[in-house]
């Protein structure tokens, strides 16, 4: 696949974006996007620390007891290098994680969907398989993950890419406008 950058306003976004067919299938994964194995936990900006502080007393009663503790006692986040992360359990689930039916789910999204807060979850998480990199400004590529290949096959079968799939998040993070350039530069 093309490597190629596409410079959408001030934004670079390489071309996998809105070529690589993508949609979350939970039903295989099981939200393993929510689980990785890892020592850092999603990053999240200083805003979204005092959004989620916020919003906490609602989003709370959705976890499960190890969770609440781990937030009771030490908080949801951790410092790295400066910046803060969201913390995770035993270095997998992150901290405000679910389970129905075995899917890992996000306890602020439900907390959103069902309307008790404004909040939906941090950008990052939104935005999943796409990362920002800063290179003197926001450049965006797709997360290659071996845990995302039954997306990668949904969406071949409903023809969606992962431009599409996060055209939600991309747009609440750069606006209408920004994501309507988007669509017009990848000929969408």
């Amino acid at each position: 696949m093309d490597k190629q950058i596409l410079p959408v306003g001030n934004i670079l976004v390489r071309n996998e974006i809105a070529e690589m067919p993508f949609k979350c299938d939970l039903l295989k994964c099981k939200g393993a996007c929510c689980t990785f194995e890892s020592h850092y936990g999603a990053p999240i900006t200083w805003d979204e620390v005092n959004q989620i502080n916020q919003v906490l007393s609602k989003v709370i009663k959705y976890l499960p007891k190890e969770h609440k503790s781990e937030i009771e006692e030490n908080g949801f986040f951790e410092i790295k290098n400066d910046e803060p992360l969201l913390k995770s359990i035993d270095n997998r689930a992150c901290v405000f994680v679910y389970f129905d039916n075995g899917i890992a789910k996000c306890a602020m999204e439900k907390a959103y969907l069902e309307g008790k807060t404004d909040f939906r979850k941090p950008i990052s998480c939104h935005l999943f398989p796409i990362r920002i990199s800063d290179f003197g400004g926001d450049v965006l590529k797709f997360e290659h993950l071996d845990e995302c290949q039954a997306a990668i096959e949904l969406g071949k079968k409903e023809n969606t890419t992962v431009a599409g799939f996060c055209e939600e998040p991309l747009t609440r993070l750069y606006g209408e406008e920004w994501y309507s350039q988007f669509k017009e530069l990848i000929g969408k």
